[in-house]
């Protein structure tokens, strides 16, 4: 119990990647979503960097991006949010959408499956890591990867691992990478976060 009789405990990881995009990213700017889904983090994005900024949304499934654009639809006031790109390609590809290298902001990873879609149709490793390497070429100094992983599904285990062993070796002159996560269930979700150095 804390203080007062008020029960404490954590946030989760993915409002904790939130609260790290929010700490860094200012209105105007670009960043990207690297995994629509159902367009949670698009949305939060979209608010974050609001009227004057702009969203690259990636997603292999053209339902997760009609699920996004029905949320971005469905804000109270949709004027207020960021241009948003919803794009039907692999995160892999980013880079072949942004003008600029060093113009992003915040790239926003969320690892796994598309809930309530086809959960056959899983991030790969091998695509996953193609695009944190964009990622970080992409990011300006002091931008952001958040990357939330999944251990806890067939092949997510796989995934969560290879890219904690990439975060892990890159040069600390480039980036610095920190993980937010619940020792005692190894199966749960848990963040990776990427700050570019240089």
């Amino acid at each position: 119990m804390g203080t007062g009789g008020i029960t404490m405990g954590f946030i989760s990881a993915l409002t904790m990647a939130h609260r790290w995009i929010a700490e860094r990213v200012t209105s105007g700017g670009l960043v990207i979503d690297a995994t629509a889904g159902g367009g949670v983090d698009t949305l939060a994005l979209a608010q974050l960097v609001g009227a004057k900024g702009t969203v690259l949304a990636f997603d292999i499934q053209q339902e997760a991006l009609d699920k996004t654009a029905t949320r971005l639809e469905q804000f109270n006031d949709p004027s207020t949010l960021a241009t948003v790109s919803l794009i039907r390609d692999s995160h892999a590809t980013m880079s072949k959408y942004v003008n600029q290298v060093g113009s992003v902001g915040a790239i926003m990873f969320n690892l796994g499956y598309f809930p309530g879609g086809d959960e056959s149709i899983i991030t790969m490793p091998s695509s996953t890591i193609e695009a944190l390497e964009q990622s970080l070429d992409l990011l300006k100094v002091g931008g952001i990867i958040t990357c939330m992983l999944y251990p806890g599904h067939a092949g997510g285990d796989t995934e969560a691992d290879v890219v904690q062993q990439w975060a892990s070796n890159l040069p600390t002159g480039r980036a610095q990478c920190i993980m937010y996560r619940q020792l005692q269930r190894h199966d749960a979700p848990y963040l990776i976060g990427i700050e570019k150095r240089s």
